[in-house]
């Protein structure tokens, strides 16, 4: 197999020269602590707040205040339905013939965003920004996918933890400009060494099992599992990203063409770091609020243990026993009863100690937009205020819903190279009952001529729509046909079907009337 464009270096490759690449990329991870961190803000967020610490006889309770405040960020920003349009752009000539494969593409876009459940995995995607630092979304052709059609295939999306994924240049968090980009994974040895058989590795034989020589960050390895790496960079030559399976010690798979321009890797740092790839989480700075608030409930816990039931003091001497069994009579030799014993009263807890839990957690709240207004948990005599109290709140996580909004185009973007490249020739309705064989290669020919938006399309945002085309219809401004093709997809059950009745019903009562 011929490479074009690749340096010499590049023509190099083996597994002991990737493998010293993923050794200088985890070597910068351990520098910034990357492997410490995301293990520790993974441990806070579900629950584990006392890993690892000496409570020395102190409660360990945990109010987990950090989950909830992740969880609503990553909804406030998620809660929108993103769907992506492909419309040509206003400048490109012959705009007019680009509407049909526009419409094909965007209903293409719709079918995918749907098979990769993607508003799912945005979720996911956000909540390891807010968690980890970095949320990552890998894409591939997976051949096997039954689409419908008579050619199998279909595009695959899948989340990857990004202690998993190496940039070529750990300064630069932009994907595209890398020199390359490196995917790590566990996989079992038996199904690795058959797909190396199968790809006509030499050296097939050579994968074992790594799970003695361990790592920072992967604590749950397991048996029976090898390490293996996929090496990925842009061909000098064709602009194409190729790659490249090995594992420390044997080659998977040789040097493929994956048939895309764009490296199938959408990042999303929740904080960009300069000069850093990996981005800082939300969580990381939340970290110490929640130690000071659990450990403030565990010394008032211990506290309240200890002193907060009334103790009894008495005279030895004349009560040789005490004891606190209901009804039991006591019996004092000599002198006056009432100084043979007394209760102590309990102490009592300073105000204050709740009072600064409480501002701890109102202002972490405060500072993340989580406020009660935000929640709903106000009495709703003004909804106005309500309303604009809520906003409020949302706008500062504004940058980073917009930061999301990005990376679903490029995700779209990515699809469409794999769209353009994958397809080929398939069968394509164009309306009217006619169907006939569309190329999707053209995607490929005209790589300007289309532009991605990506907006909401909430339901209110539907029913304003429709509201507008009712308005329209009902002031003879449009007609149904008109009505029909702008109502937002999915409103009316077979909306082409009932498109091609009124039409073929005007035709034939315009040939009765002739």
């Amino acid at each position: 197999m011929v490479m074009d464009g690749l340096s010499e270096e590049e023509r190099r490759l083996c597994p002991e020269e990737v493998w010293r690449l993923y050794d200088r990329s985890r070597a910068f991870k351990e520098s910034i602590d990357l492997y410490e961190t995301v293990n520790t803000n993974e441990n806070f967020f579900i629950g584990k707040q006392w890993e690892g610490v000496q409570s020395n006889g102190l409660p360990t309770p945990v109010f987990n205040i950090l989950k909830r405040d992740v969880c609503f960020v990553v909804s406030s920003i998620t809660s929108e339905n993103l769907k992506v349009q492909a419309s040509p752009l206003a400048a490109s000539a012959g705009t007019e013939r680009l509407e049909e494969p526009t419409r094909i593409l965007n209903e293409e876009f719709e079918s995918v965003f749907e098979h990769n459940r993607v508003p799912s995995l945005l979720r996911e995607f956000a909540r390891d920004a807010a968690v980890r630092g970095d949320g990552c979304i890998y894409t591939w052709w997976d051949p096997e996918v039954k689409n419908g059609t008579s050619v199998d295939g279909g595009i695959r999306s899948e989340i990857l933890p990004n202690t998993r994924v190496h940039f070529g240049n750990p300064n630069d968090r932009r994907v595209q400009a890398q020199p390359w980009m490196m995917v790590e994974s566990r996989e079992p040895v038996g199904e690795l060494r058959r797909r190396a058989r199968e790809n006509g590795s030499p050296d097939w034989d050579a994968i074992v099992s790594d799970d003695d020589n361990t790592h920072p960050g992967d604590e749950r390895r397991t048996d029976g599992k090898v390490t293996k790496l996929l090496f990925l960079w842009r061909d000098r030559g064709s602009g194409e990203i190729w790659g490249y399976e090995c594992t420390q010690n044997a080659r998977v798979r040789a040097a493929f063409d994956l048939g895309v321009r764009l490296y199938p890797i959408v990042w999303l740092g929740w904080d960009y770091v300069p000069d850093c790839c990996h981005g800082q989480a939300m969580l990381t700075g939340l970290i110490p609020n929640q130690i000071f608030i659990n450990k403030m409930w565990a010394m008032s816990m211990l506290s309240l243990m200890t002193t907060a039931y009334p103790k009894i003091v008495y005279d030895r001497t004349r009560i040789p026993k005490w004891t606190n069994q209901v009804g039991q009579a006591i019996g004092v030799t000599g002198g006056d009863v009432s100084t043979a014993a007394r209760a102590i009263s309990p102490a009592a807890i300073s105000p204050q100690v709740t009072q600064f839990i409480e501002a701890a957690i109102d202002q972490t709240n405060r500072n993340l937009g989580t406020t009660n207004a935000a929640l709903g948990d106000v009495s709703p005599d003004n909804t106005s205020a309500i309303i604009a109290l809520q906003r409020a709140a949302a706008t500062p996580s504004e940058i980073t819903k917009q930061n999301l909004h990005e990376c679903v185009e490029e995700l779209a973007r990515i699809y469409l190279e794999f769209i353009a490249s994958f397809y080929g020739v398939r069968q394509v309705d164009f309306g009217d009952g006619f169907t006939a064989a569309f190329n999707f290669g053209v995607f490929r020919e005209l790589p300007m001529a289309l532009k991605i938006d990506v907006g909401a399309s909430a339901y209110y945002s539907e029913i304003a729509s429709i509201q507008t085309l009712d308005n329209l219809l009902s002031q003879g401004r449009i007609d149904i046909i008109q009505y029909l093709e702008r109502v937002p997809d999915g409103t009316i059950s077979d909306r082409r079907g009932l498109i091609e009745e009124i039409r073929k019903t005007r035709e034939e009562s315009s040939v009765y009337g002739a």
